[in-house]
C-alpha cells in the first residue's frame, strides 16, 4: 500500500495526515502538486500509487490534478466529480436542491439588472457571495436597495471570474453561530459549533470552536449533504434556520480541522486516514 499526499502548502492539517500516515506504518509520499509533471501518454510512474489524499489549498490545482490520477486509474479522496461540485457554490445548491436537501432560498443570475430584481424579489436583507471562494471572503449582507445597487456595479466592473454570476442568498438569522458536521464516508464522526459576534462566522474570520453534541438530525442533514455531493470527507456547515430548522449553507471538500480535534476529542486526521485506506481496498489494494 503507498499513499499519495497532495498539497500545496504544508499546514497544520497536512502534518497531522501525515503523522497519521506514520504512525500506521503506511508508506506514503508527500508531492507538492506544484512541481508535478504529468504526461497524458505514459501513466505508468504514477502505478506506484495505491490511492491518492488531495489536500491542495487551489481548487483548480487539485481538480486538475485529480482528474489526471483518476485517469491512470488512481483512486483519489475526493473524488474530482465531488471536488468540482463542493467548490462551486451554484454547483452545490443544485445538487441540494435536486436532493431536497433543505437549504436557504437561492437565486442566480448572470446580469446586474437581473440580480437586483432577484434580490427585490426574495426581499432584503440578502446576502450576496462568489460562486468560488473559501474563509468567508467576499460575502456581502446587503440591506436596502441602494447598498444593493452599489455592491452590484462593484462587481461587475471588477469582471473577474469570482464575479461574474450573481449568487444570492436569503439571510438566516442564526443565533449567533453556525454548526459544521464533519462527515467521513457515510458516518457524521464529530462536530463543531462556531461563534462570533460578527455575522460570518468561520474561525479564518475569527469564529470560535467547540464542541457540537451531534443529534440525530444533525447526523440525518449531514449525511444526506454529503450524499448528494458524491460523498467522502467532507464538512458540511448547517444553520439553524428559527423558522425551518437547519439548512445547509455549504459543503468543503478540503476542510481544516486542527481547531477542531481538541474540543470534539476525535482523531479526525485518524479517521480521514482509516477512510482513505478503505476507499484503496475497495478498489481492491490489499493493506
Amino acid at each position: 500500500m503507498r499513499v499519495a499526499l497532495l498539497y500545496s502548502r504544508i499546514r497544520v492539517e497536512e502534518r497531522m495526515l501525515l503523522d497519521a500516515l506514520e504512525r500506521r506504518g503506511i508508506a506514503h509520499e508527500a508531492l507538492d502538486v506544484r512541481t508535478l509533471r504529468f504526461d497524458l501518454d505514459d501513466p505508468a510512474p504514477w502505478g506506484r500509487f495505491d490511492v491518492a489524499l488531495e489536500r491542495c489549498v487551489s481548487q483548480t490545482q487539485a481538480l486538475a490534478c485529480v482528474r489526471t490520477l483518476e485517469a491512470f486509474g488512481v483512486p483519489c479522496v475526493n473524488p474530482a466529480a465531488v471536488i468540482d461540485a463542493c467548490g462551486d457554490k451554484l454547483a452545490t445548491s443544485l445538487l441540494l436542491s435536486r436532493a431536497g436537501v433543505p437549504q436557504p432560498r437561492t437565486r442566480v443570475a448572470v446580469d446586474p439588472e437581473s440580480a437586483l430584481a432577484a434580490i427585490e424579489e426574495m426581499g432584503y436583507p440578502v446576502v450576496l457571495k462568489p460562486t468560488v471562494g473559501s474563509w468567508g471572503r467576499l460575502l456581502a449582507r446587503v440591506h436596502d436597495r441602494d447598498a444593493a445597487e452599489a455592491i452590484l456595479e462593484h462587481k461587475a466592473t471588477l469582471g473577474s471570474v469570482q464575479h461574474g454570476v450573481f449568487y444570492i442568498q436569503e439571510y438566516v438569522r442564526k443565533p449567533g453561530r453556525d454548526l459544521r458536521v464533519f462527515m467521513v464516508g457515510d458516518e457524521a464522526i464529530c462536530g463543531i459549533v462556531r461563534t462570533s459576534p460578527h455575522w460570518i462566522t468561520n474561525t479564518a474570520r475569527g469564529g470560535r470552536a467547540g464542541a457540537l453534541a451531534l443529534t440525530p438530525e444533525h447526523r440525518r442533514v449531514g449525511a444526506a449533504a454529503a450524499r448528494a455531493l458524491g460523498g467522502g470527507v467532507l464538512a458540511v456547515d448547517l444553520l439553524e434556520c428559527p423558522e425551518r430548522g437547519l439548512l445547509v449553507s455549504e459543503v468543503n471538500h478540503t476542510m481544516e480541522f486542527r481547531n477542531s480535534v481538541e474540543p470534539t476529542g476525535v482523531d479526525i486526521p485518524g479517521r480521514i486516514v482509516e477512510h482513505v485506506l478503505s476507499v484503496a481496498a475497495t478498489a481492491g489494494v490489499a493493506p
